[in-house]
């Protein structure tokens, strides 16, 4: 039995993971029942997959707040407490994680391998161009997006889909958080 992969990702209206303006985190929208549900979320037993760029990124803004900023929401440092596996050719252990091993190779490879041995579901939060790549091979079971309710068409960066394939998408949940904020959660399949 392969380990269902979920790509989770949070996005502005027009497809961008995040933004150069002064939006603040979560382009200033999150709202209490947000935060409960993404705490939820990441209390599941799961495995984290994380590329080596979003793993510097996180472990940096990880190292510069506490545990009351608004970096360190409980669902961040939950899903830092939990087993995670970074994809790198660059990396080296030990890393600034709690229990994260560094996984030499190409990401294919390694995710394909990770879904054969996991015994728990594989998650990865960002890891954008990982995650395109790992689409077009098949390997992403879902893509969770949380919409959030901005445009962002000057500040926006880090397209979300940009380069990737075409996909078609089923839609098999989605839910609406503090009244403005969507969770969509999607099974790809290659367009052909």
């Amino acid at each position: 039995m392969t380990a269902t992969y979920t790509f989770d990702v949070f996005s502005s209206l027009d497809g961008f993971g995040s933004h150069s303006g002064n939006w603040g985190g979560y382009w200033g929208k999150q709202g209490p029942e947000l935060l409960e549900h993404r705490l939820a979320l990441y209390g599941e037993e799961q495995r984290m997959v994380f590329g080596a760029n979003t793993y510097r990124i996180f472990a940096q803004m990880l190292a510069s707040s506490t545990d009351e900023s608004e970096g360190r929401d409980p669902w961040v440092t939950r899903m830092r407490n939990l087993p995670a596996s970074v994809v790198s050719t660059t990396l080296q252990g030990p890393l600034d994680w709690p229990d994260a091993t560094v996984v030499s190779g190409d990401a294919v490879d390694v995710v394909a391998r990770l879904k054969e041995e996991s015994e728990v579901p594989l998650r990865s939060h960002g890891s954008l161009s990982m995650n395109r790549a790992l689409m077009a091979a098949g390997l992403v079971d879902r893509v969770q997006v949380t919409l959030f309710p901005v445009i962002t068409g000057q500040t926006g960066v880090d397209p979300i889909f940009r380069g990737a394939a075409d996909f078609d998408l089923e839609l098999i949940e989605s839910r609406t958080l503090d009244g403005h904020t969507q969770e969509l959660t999607y099974r790809p399949t290659l367009h052909v």
